[in-house]
């Protein structure tokens, strides 16, 4: 990796450090972010192609978001500790949770154009997806999973309740896109960040959705989006359509507690 390379990634992880300290200091945003992650992907990386057939036949490649793409760009922004411990327990999602994961939404949006305007002034291109909306109402499933390409960057490993497992948990929010620069990649875990995919019981995450729309056998998305929608309107807001019931008050919540163990797919 050329020195230029190596610079590129740095910056563009302070720009996603530095933007995210900025927003959290905004009067009309209430939420609070750990320490931001940031992973990136070849654009040829071979797991691309298979998300075509894991996730949607119409899912993206990161060609389709910009013609001659070379990296994606991927970046997780975990809650603090505060946002999933308020909503541990009841039937709905805290406020406090309903509001992080809307204003991380709009964060994300603010950070993709930042980084696109850094990539921009160093004479390359950029785009992205937008952070949440981009999906097929059918099959409750997006053109452009910010999840998946994350996984395929190396942010982390899926758990039983369908979501990415970070260094720093699972509660919080996943940004990404995609630039025709080249910079270092970084490798996937070899080990499974889940306990319970890594052959540890453990099955909190299912144990506390009262809805069944998590069980044992999987995720029934449109039994989890009626959830959705029902909480919306309890807030009367489609900008708070949220639950987290899933991701709080487990092992995983803040941190990786299966990494030790061995395994890692592409959920």
């Amino acid at each position: 990796m050329s020195n230029s390379q190596n610079s590129l990634k740095g910056k563009l992880f302070t720009v996603i450090e530095e933007e995210t300290e900025n927003y959290a200091r905004r009067s009309e945003v209430s939420t609070q972010w750990r320490q931001p992650l940031m992973a990136a992907a070849s654009a040829q990386d071979d797991y691309f192609p298979r998300l075509k057939e894991v996730v949607i036949e119409d899912h993206m490649l990161p060609r389709d978001l910009l013609a001659g793409a070379e990296t994606v760009i991927c970046y997780f922004l975990p809650f603090a500790a505060e946002i999933p411990a308020s909503n541990i327990g009841g039937d709905l999602p805290s406020r406090a949770w309903a509001q992080a994961c809307s204003e991380t939404n709009s964060l994300i949006g603010h950070l993709n154009e930042k980084l696109k305007q850094e990539i921009e002034a160093r004479g390359g291109r950029a785009n992205f997806a937008a952070a949440t909306g981009n999906f097929y109402r059918a099959e409750l499933v997006s053109s452009w999973s910010h999840k998946h390409a994350a996984f395929i960057a190396g942010l982390g490993t899926f758990g039983r309740h369908h979501m990415l497992i970070t260094e720093s948990g699972c509660a919080g929010r996943i940004g990404s896109l995609v630039t025709d620069l080249k910079m270092k990649v970084d490798s996937r875990p070899e080990s499974e960040f889940c306990l319970d995919r890594a052959g540890k019981e453990c099955r909190e995450c299912v144990e506390n959705c009262e809805f069944s729309a998590l069980t044992a056998e999987g995720l029934n998305k449109e039994a989890c989006y009626q959830v959705l929608k029902n909480n919306a309107d309890y807030f009367n807001s489609d900008e708070l359509k949220s639950c987290g019931k899933c991701a709080v008050n487990l092992p995983c919540t803040l941190t990786s507690p299966g990494k030790e163990m061995s395994g890692g797919g592409i959920g």
